[in-house]
């Protein structure tokens, strides 16, 4: 099926609903594309095509994208599949349930056969592990996928589906998204469930939606998998009407304020810069009313979300070594997940709480900024798609990376802390031919105006037929 990367899911579930295409040939096509593909940027890092095979024969779903093959991030469970999370020690860990997001992918009809690379733990904004080796960018295959969910932004842009599943702790849907030239949605706090095993992630700034090459099918599948459990310890604002409806309608004229320089007010890569200058100016011919300013941030992101994930990753490494009898090693673990669980048990639980609180400051800021925009526009990334080795997670001196990643996301995680939508753009290139993502956010519960917005721009700057040189 030649024409199977020209359609977005809602295209193709809509082939299957006419009778044009069956599901199993849908099927058939992804595991081509990525038996094709895959050997060249390893973003599919567990296969489990008879899964999928029995989800047709079992009977789908009548859902929005039923038919549409689909891939889960490899940190989340589906019951008898394997999830290794990265991690060398869960290498061959067959999960015992369903998470709750995976039974409402379920539920909307697709098919998974497999699952996406994903950093150890999904600590990284890069993908590239000891167990599975680099993902690779399908722009350039010297360069990073982005991460965490660098293995759905590489398989999306390559086209071997249209649409992954994708978690967001601190930018890990916006920076794949950024740096594989696709769309990438982070919802608002609680608009989707972490259950059943848990409430939140990360103190509350995890969220999980999906990677896609359209504003639709991201809109779509929110509909569909947005919501509380029985278990959510609190909800999102419930949406006026259907996000997939938002996507249709005129965003009007909105107040969008803009920033060309980082999070902590320093400059950036030159032409990321004159790339939000350029969205800027393109955003002021659409008749919206665009001014340059940022907010003001009263605590250090990047210290309080790294004070909070290494809190978490101190319990996921002491929860394995209950369940072994032993203590871990660097057998199990890569260097740098072993060194971020010392630094959090190595804390006071004071220094949590104090985290905590300056992430709400920095959530209040950030709020207060909100109430003066309907959107805030800045770069995704502040550098080009990192080459491969750049960050290196078994490294003797692993001193370097928190000065590297401050300099090349130092924004992304301020909508986690906030807990705001937030959305990444593929809006300009560079001179290299790489993808730079433009950043917008919203206020808290109004991903309605990102998808107006998102709609606007899709159909003002199209992307969708801009595709990198490897693609299936």
């Amino acid at each position: 099926m030649k024409e199977f990367g020209n359609y977005d899911g809602l295209g193709l579930a809509a082939l299957v609903k006419k009778g044009d295409v069956s599901a199993t040939e849908l099927l058939d096509e992804a595991i081509a594309r990525t038996e094709a593909i895959d050997p060249k940027i390893n973003a599919v890092v567990v296969r489990h095509y008879d899964y999928a095979r029995k989800q047709i024969e079992t009977g789908l779903p009548q859902g929005p994208f039923t038919g549409v093959p689909f891939l889960m991030k490899d940190l989340n469970y589906v019951a008898g599949t394997r999830t290794t999370s990265g991690a060398s020690l869960f290498k061959d860990f067959i999960a015992p349930i369903d998470h709750t997001i995976s039974k409402r992918f379920m539920a909307a009809g697709v098919t998974i056969f497999g699952k996406s690379a994903s950093p150890e733990f999904g600590l990284m904004p890069t993908t590239e592990t000891r167990l599975f080796g680099a993902t690779r960018n399908p722009w350039n295959l010297a360069h990073s996928s982005g991460g965490s969910s660098g293995g759905a932004g590489a398989a999306v842009a390559a086209r071997i589906l249209p649409v992954a599943h994708a978690t967001d702790g601190g930018g890990s849907i916006r920076i794949p998204a950024s740096a594989c030239g696709v769309f990438g949605l982070k919802p608002t706090r609680a608009r989707t469930p972490l259950g059943p095993e848990r409430g939140e992630g990360w103190g509350g700034f995890s969220a999980g939606h999906v990677i896609s090459i359209s504003v639709r099918d991201s809109a779509a599948m929110l509909d569909a998998i947005h919501g509380p459990e029985v278990s959510s310890p609190y909800q999102a604002p419930p949406p006026e009407r259907p996000f997939l409806d938002e996507a249709g309608r005129d965003p009007g004229k909105l107040r969008i304020a803009f920033t060309g320089r980082s999070a902590f007010g320093d400059a950036i890569d030159p032409e990321i810069a004159a790339a939000v200058r350029d969205v800027a100016q393109l955003l002021e011919t659409l008749g919206h009313h665009v001014d340059e300013r940022a907010p003001q941030l009263p605590q250090d992101p990047a210290r309080t979300i790294s004070t909070i994930v290494a809190a978490n990753t101190a319990l996921v490494v002491r929860l394995a070594e209950q369940n072994l009898g032993r203590p871990v090693t660097e057998d199990d673990f890569e260097r740098l997940t072993l060194a971020s669980a010392r630094n959090g048990n190595n804390a006071a639980a004071a220094a949590y709480v104090e985290a905590q609180l300056h992430a709400f400051q920095i959530s209040r800021a950030a709020a207060e900024f909100a109430q003066t925009c309907d959107v805030f526009l800045s770069p995704t990334l502040c550098l080009p798609p990192l080459r491969l080795g750049e960050i290196d997670t078994m490294a003797d001196d692993l001193s370097p990376i928190a000065a590297l990643i401050r300099r090349y996301i130092p924004g992304t995680n301020m909508a986690n802390m906030s807990g705001q939508p937030s959305m990444s753009v593929p809006l300009a290139w560079n001179s290299a031919g790489l993808p730079l993502g433009m950043m917008f956010t919203a206020r808290f519960g109004d991903e309605a105006t990102l998808f107006r917005l998102a709609a606007q721009l899709e159909r003002e700057r199209p992307w969708r037929d801009r595709k990198p040189p490897v693609c299936a």
